[in-house]
């Protein structure tokens, strides 16, 4: 299995580093078009929130990104040095009293658009894995 691995400082501008790293490993790994912009899309998600919501914007505080590939699955791997959070407590955005909020459809998303997502470590180690085939 090969693997890439980079730490950013949590500034949400350092998402541009995040989606330059995708397109590496798009072009390093012959990623599919099908699953490029899901990919894009979760672990962009993905990493906004450990920046924003795990780290809470502490710029003294980083957002590991690493990535694992193989024929079969690619699967990155975020971790932020938050707090956790409970993640079997999450709200359904998609219930009529969450709808008009502005936020927490993220994992929702994340959820949707990966074939796989998983947390560890109180929440702080989130897992999304998307199948190559």
């Amino acid at each position: 299995m090969k693997s890439i691995k980079i730490s950013i400082p949590s500034l949400i501008e350092n998402i541009k580093i995040v989606e330059s790293f995708i397109d590496n490993a798009r072009e390093k790994f012959h990623i599919d078009d099908d699953i490029y912009g899901n990919i894009m899309i979760s672990v962009t998600e993905c990493v906004s929130n450990a920046i924003l919501h795990g780290n809470k914007g502490d710029v003294s505080k980083t957002v590991d990104l690493e990535l694992h590939f193989d024929e079969e699955e690619i699967k990155f791997i975020v971790k932020d040095q938050g707090e956790g959070f409970n993640y079997e407590e999450l709200k359904d955005p998609t219930a009529p009293e969450n709808l008009e909020k502005a936020g927490g459809r993220g994992i929702f998303i994340m959820k949707h658009l990966s074939d796989d997502v998983s947390f560890e470590d109180e929440g702080r180690t989130a897992t999304l894995k998307f199948y190559m085939y």
